[in-house]
């Protein structure tokens, strides 16, 4: 049984779909992030940095922290949602880690700097704004050749990727003038584990 902590955020979506598509048996516990619940001490045990999602597995033993390292052990936990191919396989960690160092921080610190920042910073603002659609270019460029990030078959590249361009949206952040992004978005909308997985623990609503 894994036990999964998690609040909904782009970050927790990935873990919530993972599991939900790969049908593990899991408990799922809500740290409510408004509350504070994430600087609580049971959950500085799990994660000392106060950032969902978090997982226990009694079955290993192991506990993880950061969403890119959960996706990466429940994909070779369950031998799924990674190609086995060593091309194929590389390509799905390499576009994994593109998510985890360029489309989500960028995305992250765009939401902050347009939707929350009490102080608005044009400088800031118009950067991130750049940034983003940098990295959308990129992702739609390599869409355009591949039907999934990976290649030929859908991975936790796609999950994580997705984490955030739903975030996007519901922010309001448009990506339809990258036509081969917007395809792949809505291809990834329509499955169930990942209909079900952002509604867990509440589904996002946006600022």
């Amino acid at each position: 049984m894994i036990d999964l902590y998690t609040d909904s955020s782009p970050n927790g979506f990935k873990a919530t779909i993972a599991l939900e598509e790969l049908a593990l048996p899991y408990r799922l516990h809500h740290i409510d992030i408004d509350k504070g619940e994430h600087r609580q001490p049971a959950f500085l045990a799990l994660n000392p940095y106060g950032r969902i999602p978090a997982i226990v597995d009694h079955e290993t033993g192991v506990t993880l922290f950061e969403s890119a390292a959960i996706l990466l052990y429940l994909a070779e936990k369950s031998g799924q949602l990674l190609p086995q191919a060593t091309v194929a396989r590389w390509e799905a960690i390499k576009w994994l880690q593109f998510h985890a160092s360029s489309l989500g921080p960028l995305l992250g610190q765009r939401v902050h700097f347009e939707m929350f920042a009490a102080t608005k910073i044009p400088d800031a603002i118009e950067r991130y704004r750049r940034l983003t659609e940098d990295a959308f270019a990129v992702l739609d460029g390599r869409l355009a050749t591949h039907e999934w990030l990976a290649g030929d078959n859908y991975s936790i590249a796609d999950i994580a990727h997705f984490g955030w361009t739903h975030i996007a949206t519901i922010c309001g952040f448009g990506f339809a003038h990258h036509q081969h992004l917007a395809r792949w978005h809505d291809q990834v909308a329509l499955r169930p584990a990942v209909q079900r997985g952002i509604s867990l623990p509440a589904p996002a609503t946006g600022p």
